[in-house]
């Protein structure tokens, strides 16, 4: 079961926590709440068979939030002294432009999340340095094992284990263990002048156990070569309007910046979004369902409450083509008279809440992934994605493709390099003509910018053929 986080894991009392969300929630308020945090990160990085950083850091903070109207006060302390909380607290109720008042500060009720997603103990992410070393050892012997013409290896790991508890001003007080990890592979391969490169990783709110069991490690390096190598012998890729099929998994990235960015309420709270005023409306062909699940296990973007303490839940986004919900925190829910999604998210105690996606990925369908293959005739199959950009206010987006392949007659033939995908997310959702039975999450790398603050997150994506799309490459048909 979830814990139940004691306020003197922040050496702070209730009376003075309460004192504070008193000094700030005053008849001009509407809302406010005191967000804990303490962390402790750590990262172990290897490049040219060599330990080039190791690095461990710990911090601990309040953040405090008064929202009038539309208005956000928001102010905070890296230093938890009843002094320091009651100044932030004076900062947030200004800053939201409210004077004092005479509100009874709430009863406090303590709770704990209804979920308990990820029961990982610090234990299993404090891994002495030395055998963080070994592990990334093994991984680059094992790439450079897989091809002399790997000519470099770079991996990383990193920790992070987080305690937060958020105090507001409804009355309740509520905590959370957040233990985060991910391991990174990029290799470099080389032949006659010609560098390509292949990475590959995992991770999620799991202990370093995981990345040892059965090798997986050993597989994350093959995985990272084996693209490196293969892109060696890649031809340029076409250019033009042809059909193109997504692969499982990663390729869900498309969908988190086209689409997902664009259904978060406050985009289209202030219609800046491409989708603004559609609910309830045809956004997409019948074959897409897509979603917003914070609640899966284990997950990188799962979450037992979000930043705001309000628990994570599953949000169809889009039901067979039509527009069913936003992502909601409790501000842009308030001011939208719509449901509360817990979808609250904020890099740290340092950052103000934005709505924010979790795990973000397109249901299944009924196709057979041989056939989707099979019924285009010249094409492209994109297997996984690098960099990206998207433009909310209209949805368009261009992608490089990192691992790709032409489709000819039917069937997967030659490795491309240089294709890009260029097109708008509100048009290529109707484009969707088949998705195969085959839903698949990504492996645990997401991180999701937005206004500055970076979050984990998760995508995931059955296989899909998209009818019509501009690829950018090299070569013109």
């Amino acid at each position: 079961m979830a814990q139940l986080i004691p306020l003197d894991s922040f050496g702070l009392t209730e009376r003075e926590v309460y004192a504070a969300l008193a000094r700030v929630k005053v008849r001009a308020v509407d809302y406010a709440d005191l967000y804990f945090e303490s962390s402790v990160t750590e990262s172990v990085s290897m490049e040219e068979s060599l330990v080039k950083r190791a690095t461990k850091s710990i911090s601990q903070g309040v953040g405090v939030r008064a929202t009038a109207g539309e208005k956000t006060g928001f102010a905070y302390s890296d230093e938890l002294r009843k002094q320091d909380l009651e100044l932030a607290a004076d900062t947030a109720r200004y800053i939201a432009m409210s004077p004092a008042g005479t509100d009874a500060p709430p009863v406090p009720v303590h709770a704990r999340p209804r979920h308990d997603l990820y029961p990982v103990p610090q234990t299993a992410l404090e891994v002495a340095t030395g055998d963080r070393v070994v592990l990334l050892n093994q991984i680059d012997a094992e790439a450079r094992k897989y091809d002399p013409r790997i000519k470099n290896v770079m991996a990383s790991f990193n920790t992070e284990f987080k305690i937060v508890m958020v105090a507001t001003s409804e009355g309740t007080i509520i905590g959370d263990v957040q233990p985060l990890s991910r391991l990174q592979v990029t290799c470099i391969a080389e032949e006659n002048g010609n560098r390509q490169v292949g990475s590959f990783g995992g991770g999620g709110r799991i202990g370093f156990e995981f990345y040892r069991e059965g090798d997986r490690h050993l597989a994350y390096a093959r995985e990272a070569a084996r693209t490196a190598i293969l892109n060696l012998s890649a031809v340029d890729a076409p250019a033009g309007v042809m059909p193109v099929v997504l692969g499982g998994g990663w390729p869900g990235i498309l969908l988190h910046e086209a689409i997902g960015h664009g259904l978060e309420a406050d985009f289209n709270r202030k219609k800046t979004s491409a989708f603004s005023s559609l609910l309830g409306k045809r956004v997409a062909s019948d074959v897409c369902t897509i979603v917003d699940d914070g609640t899966l296990p284990g997950r990188r973007g799962s979450l037992n409450m979000d930043d705001e303490g309000t628990p994570t839940g599953r949000t169809v986004l889009i039901e067979r083509g039509i527009l069913r919900g936003y992502i909601t925190d409790k501000l842009n829910a308030r001011l939208m008279g719509i449901p509360v999604t817990g979808n609250g998210r904020r890099e740290s105690y340092q950052s103000v809440v934005l709505p924010r996606m979790t795990n973000t990925f397109m249901l299944a369908g009924q196709s057979e992934p041989e056939d989707i293959i099979k019924s285009v005739k010249k094409g492209l199959y994109a297997v996984s994605f690098g960099g990206g950009q998207v433009d909310i206010t209209n949805g368009k987006f261009v992608f490089s493709a990192s691992e790709a392949y032409l489709i000819e007659n039917g069937k997967v033939t030659k490795p491309v390099k240089g294709a890009t995908l260029i097109g708008s997310g509100p048009d290529i959702l109707t484009k969707v003509s088949m998705a195969g039975h085959d839903l698949k999450l990504d492996e645990g790398i997401g991180t999701c910018g937005k206004e500055g603050q970076s979050v984990p997150v998760g995508v995931g994506l059955p296989t899909i053929k998209i009818d019509e799309i501009t690829v950018g490459g090299t070569q013109s048909e």
